[in-house]
This record gives structure tokens, C-alpha cells and sequence, in this order.
């Protein structure tokens, strides 16, 4: 589902990654854990295409049979929108829109017509436990329910993955409980990709494989 090879990332004199290589199999559960400014978030967002590394002639980076190098950035949007969702520690929930309204925007970046986003975010909603919720503002809801709205927006166009960074950082540790729980529930129930960063030494433990960053490189 994923393969990485040579994965470098420098910021001015700062280098952060320092020649990743990573293999994430279709449908896995992957943690990735390490001290802060390892270089965690970093190897994320350019696994999940909102960065870009440091090309080299030996660099690759195939997601989904799909080679990114190279893909011009309207192409690597659309590829983004398509096959991966983001859930991401702060929600980073519009206050201006509803739980139903925050979940549509993906599929109508998507060009999904509205009655059919519609559709399909309360289905998710539903599914979530929010049903009673979706007419509700992040600003009424508790932190838990926002990041299960987070979690439908993340799910709204079926992506074959889901990156998660620090996604029950800001819970209370029975929602944090349940966000777990729910990860491997949809991974049996849709088949997802999982790629997590995270602290949480229990959510770590239950995935699949653990991976230790350590100065920029995997050491585990």
C-alpha cells in the first residue's frame, strides 16, 4: 500500500529525516513512536503528500500503485483528496459550520453532488454515534464527539488510508479509549490503511507494528 525508500526532509541547515525507508502492507495498523522532533510528524505529512522530501535519484515514494515523484501539485491534490484522509490532534473543525456541513466539505472538494455528500456524511455520522449531533457547531460538542466528526470528514471519499497524528492527544482518557477502539473497528469494517503517530503507549501496542524514530531515522 505504501513503499518508501530514501526519505530525506532538511529545513535550511536542519536536517529531520535522514534516508527513511518504510513498507506499510494494504489494510495494516502502524504506529510510528519517538521523542518529540524525531522527525514523526514530519515522515507523516510526506507519506500522507503534504510535503514533499528532498528528491534524490534513489528516492521513491509509491502509494497505492501510484509513484508521487514527480506528480505535478493539481495532480498530487486530487490523488490526496482521493485516496487519504487526515485526522489530526486539534480536529482543526471550521466553527462556523456544523458537524454534517464540516464532513461535506471533502466530498465537495471531491465534486460529489451535494444530496449525495449529504447522504453519505450522515450515514458516517450515524455510524459514529453522532446522529443526534450532525445540526451541532464544534463549539457545542465535547472534544470526543469532535474528533469523531473529524474521523467521518477523514472517511467521507472511502480513501484506502487513513494518517493520524496524535489523534487522542487532546481527549480525556475514555474518549481516548473509545478513538482507539473505533480505529480497529473500521479497519475491519472498510479494510483501511492505518498510519499513526503517537504517544499514547497503549494505542501504540495495539497496532500491528510499532515503528521507533529516532534522529530521522527508523531504528524498529
Amino acid at each position: 500500500m505504501i513503499s518508501a525508500k530514501n526519505i530525506y526532509k532538511s529545513y535550511k541547515d536542519l536536517q529531520v529525516l535522514k534516508g527513511v525507508d518504510i513498507d506499510i502492507k494494504e489494510s495494516e495498523i502502524i504506529s510510528i513512536v519517538g521523542a518529540s522532533g524525531a522527525g514523526k510528524t514530519t515522515l507523516l505529512q510526506i507519506l500522507g503528500t503534504l510535503d514533499k522530501p528532498d528528491y534524490t535519484s534513489e528516492t521513491e515514494l509509491v502509494i497505492n500503485s501510484k509513484s508521487i515523484k514527480g506528480l505535478k501539485d493539481k495532480d498530487l491534490a486530487q490523488f490526496r483528496n482521493t485516496n487519504i484522509g487526515f485526522i489530526f490532534q486539534f480536529h482543526q473543525l471550521l466553527p462556523e459550520f456544523t458537524a454534517l456541513e464540516n464532513v461535506c466539505i471533502q466530498a465537495f472538494i471531491h465534486k460529489t453532488p451535494r444530496a449525495e455528500a449529504e447522504k453519505r456524511a450522515e450515514e458516517l455520522l450515524t455510524y459514529l454515534g453522532l446522529s443526534e449531533r450532525m445540526h451541532h457547531k464544534p463549539n457545542s460538542m465535547s472534544g470526543g464527539e469532535q474528533q469523531r466528526v473529524a474521523v467521518a470528514r477523514a472517511l467521507i471519499n472511502n480513501p484506502k488510508i487513513i494518517f493520524a497524528d496524535e489523534p487522542s492527544g487532546n481527549l480525556d482518557s475514555e474518549s481516548a479509549e473509545q478513538l482507539h477502539q473505533l480505529f480497529f473497528k473500521l479497519r475491519e469494517e472498510f479494510q483501511q490503511t492505518f498510519v499513526i503517530v503517537t504517544h499514547n503507549k497503549e494505542l501504540a501496542a495495539m497496532a500491528d507494528r510499532t515503528l521507533t524514530m529516532v534522529d530521522g531515522k527508523i531504528t524498529t
